[in-house]
């Protein structure tokens, strides 16, 4: 990148920062996180039971929707084999 450029891509990049904070984007920027910090503090996490439970779920029902998907790939490409 020659230094022209370089230069170029500053001057944006500082012209877009100074719109933005003229136009209050910034307090909006963190007003938003601040009002999600709170709202996370509300939340009630799950136990380390509750979340060992939920990921073996997660992972057996993966595991038997993709075996079934395997069966039936199977199966209809034996009978696509069968009748071409």
């Amino acid at each position: 990148m020659s230094f022209y450029a370089m230069m170029g891509l500053i001057v944006v990049v500082m012209v877009a920062f100074t719109v933005l904070w003229r136009q209050g984007a910034f307090l909006r920027l963190s007003g938003y996180w601040g009002e999600t910090m709170e709202e996370l503090k509300k939340c009630t996490w799950p136990t380390w039971d509750e979340l060992t439970g939920s990921t073996v779920v997660v992972i057996v029902s993966v595991a038997l929707l993709g075996g079934f998907t395997v069966i039936v790939d199977f199966l209809l490409a034996s009978i696509i084999r069968l009748i071409v």
